[in-house]
């Protein structure tokens, strides 16, 4: 009997040990604590495997697909081209899909995943606490709520900023065509980056005295009809980084073309579909950026070793064709400092 007791208690105390150990298990893992994959990429390049990469960005255009390009071109030249496995996807322009696509990233193991704008990162903070996240492209990370602070980052996200000088682009607007009255805002009300720089907007024209008019629109579609509207009301047009107008610029650009109305916008990509002129984002530049960071990831720094960085270097892009179409003629000794589109 005493045997068949004693059988008991061990059975128990060895059920009571495996349960302990499950729940300890799940408490690390529940609790946020990172398990530095950037180790096992490290291990990788020391075992010649290849390092796997997703890269997702909602839609296709112009200023997107240079940030892409650029980051891959990027990690060629600091010398991962045969070091690493990039698979690429788009959302197709639906938030849903770009769910779908990180959650198959995370359910393949990832080494890194690298989402090109807020809605995509934002998808990617959700999905895992695990694997590292390098974004590309927020421009309010704060305000997104993917991290607390840009100089400090405690999870598994980082990333490069291109958060654009709304005040030196109102001013460069102000500098080349000085009798604006009036500003139009286009931008997308959906999108976080957005929203923070037509706030941003807002008070440069309340502190300057300049009126302004807001047109929303919730996707590509709408763009024609507001662009229309919005022309016969405004001095200039100033839109920023904004992914649903970038998809669609040359409908904005030749609508204002038409009215002899400039449009000033946050990214250089903009300005090549027709926008008048930026102080702003030049995609290259950010592409290598970003992959500066996935490689010092890569080799085995960890997430909270690279905070937030923001841009850092922004142009000045002018598009003679498109001055030369709204009549505006630029002085000699201001184009000499501009990035010329024609």
């Amino acid at each position: 009997m005493k045997k068949i007791v004693s059988l008991i208690i061990i059975m128990l105390l060895i059920v009571l040990s495996l349960t302990g150990c499950a729940t300890n298990a799940e408490n690390s893992k529940n609790s946020g604590e990172i398990s530095t994959p950037s180790e096992n990429a490290e291990q990788k390049l020391e075992n010649n495997e290849m390092i796997k990469i997703g890269i997702v960005q909602p839609v296709e255009h112009p200023s997107l697909n240079e940030i892409r390009e650029y980051i891959i071109l990027g990690l060629e030249e600091l010398g991962l081209k045969d070091k690493v496995e990039i698979t690429y996807k788009d959302g197709q322009g639906d938030a849903s899909n770009i769910n779908t696509i990180i959650s198959q990233f995370v359910g393949d193991d990832m080494d890194l995943i690298v989402p090109i704008a807020t809605g995509a990162a934002q998808s990617a903070a959700a999905a895992t606490k695990d694997i590292p996240i390098v974004f590309a492209a927020v421009s309010y990370p704060i305000e997104a709520g993917l991290v607390e602070q840009l100089d400090k980052t405690e999870g598994n996200i980082t990333g490069v900023s291109d958060a654009i000088g709304v005040g030196e682009i109102l001013d460069l607007a102000l500098k080349l065509t000085p009798n604006i009255k009036t500003f139009g805002f286009v931008y997308n009300s959906g999108e976080v980056n957005s929203v923070a720089a037509i706030e941003k907007a807002k008070e440069y024209c309340d502190t300057k005295g300049l009126k302004y008019t807001e047109a929303t629109i919730t996707n590509s579609g709408d763009l024609l009809q507001v662009s229309q509207s919005l022309v016969s009301k405004v001095d200039a047009i100033f839109t920023p980084t904004d992914n649903t107008v970038a998809s669609a610029m040359p409908v904005l650009s030749a609508e204002a073309i038409k009215a002899k109305i400039p449009v000033f916008v946050g990214a250089d990509s903009m300005v090549a579909d027709g926008g008048f002129a930026t102080v702003g984002v030049d995609y290259k530049i950010l592409g290598r950026q970003v992959a500066s960071i996935i490689k010092r990831i890569i080799d085995g720094e960890k997430i909270s070793d690279n905070p937030i960085e923001v841009l850092n270097q922004y142009t000045k892009i002018i598009n003679t064709t498109t001055a030369n179409k709204i009549g505006i003629e630029i002085p000699e000794e201001l184009l000499k400092d501009f990035q010329i589109i024609e």
